[in-house]
């Protein structure tokens, strides 16, 4: 089971447009729902009013479960939804419940962040099993989302579980960032030693870059900012995926780099 969460755990839609990418390019069915009332504060996760065959609906925030076929010999679960506001316990328990009706075995949470990454750089994936507390004072510390507490939980109950992050380029704004959606997807394939159908990924990834090169050569300032990032990235993982806490020392970093540009040094 593949599970995705909107908001503050999937920046640019890049997580859950794994979900949707898989849904439209393999034969899928919905199987089952978290209803609502329960887990959301509509205030923050509003209904959305719909016009559905003529007729107004209000759709109220829930979250879904999917079966994909993915050939005659796998099938896939997926879950996706709106990131829940309370009872994250529950709610997880919940999910796994659902895993086990399902007789699933294996759990791959997935969230996308924004960080501190070039987008000429194939975007970093950080990529943890259920059992790293490994002890190391470098490992992540700070808030954590819906994704993170659902994978200790699976963990913890037995699943083969798996956490993907992909860092997303801060500076290129909130818009659909389709290689990071890529980068996920080739992930979960490694993972699930299967070729996951890219459909026209890679071409929406090629498009991103285009325009991304675009905004670059028409900013002096942020053409040098992300010179430096590559530079760090070459320097720091060559061939590596960037974990966490890698990620961490990049802000750090970067952040120096651009204070120069307000303070710059006298001669």
């Amino acid at each position: 089971m593949i599970a995705a969460f909107g908001g503050w755990n999937d920046a640019c839609q890049a997580a859950t447009d794994v979900i949707r990418h898989l849904l439209n390019v393999y034969e899928s069915r919905e199987i089952g729902h978290i209803c609502c009332d329960s887990y959301y504060d509509y205030q923050s996760s509003r209904p959305m009013m719909c016009t559905i065959q003529g007729r107004k609906r209000i759709v109220w925030p829930e979250t879904t479960f999917y079966e994909i076929e993915i050939d005659e010999h796998t099938k896939l679960y997926v879950e996706m939804g709106p990131e829940p506001n309370f009872h994250w316990s529950d709610f997880c328990q919940r999910s796994l419940r659902f895993a086990d009706e399902y007789e699933v075995t294996d759990m791959i949470t997935i969230g996308s962040m924004f960080a501190e990454c070039a987008h000429t750089r194939a975007l970093p994936v950080s990529n943890s099993d259920g059992d790293d507390d490994t002890g190391d004072d470098d490992t992540y510390s700070g808030p954590v989302g819906i994704p993170t507490v659902l994978h200790y939980a699976a963990a913890e109950d037995g699943f083969e579980a798996r956490s993907l992050w992909v860092s997303v380029p801060q500076y290129l704004g909130g818009d659909e960032c389709p290689a990071a959606t890529m980068r996920l997807l080739e992930e979960v394939s490694a993972i699930m030693d299967l070729s996951l159908e890219e459909g026209d990924l890679p071409s929406q990834a090629e498009k991103w870059r285009a325009k991304a090169d675009m905004l670059v050569r028409c900013n002096d300032d942020l053409s040098d900012y992300v010179h430096h990032l590559e530079r760090h990235m070459d320097e720091h993982s060559p061939g590596h995926d960037v974990s966490t806490p890698h990620a961490r020392q990049l802000v750090e970093e970067t952040e120096e780099f651009l204070r120069s540009f307000d303070h710059p040094a006298t001669e």
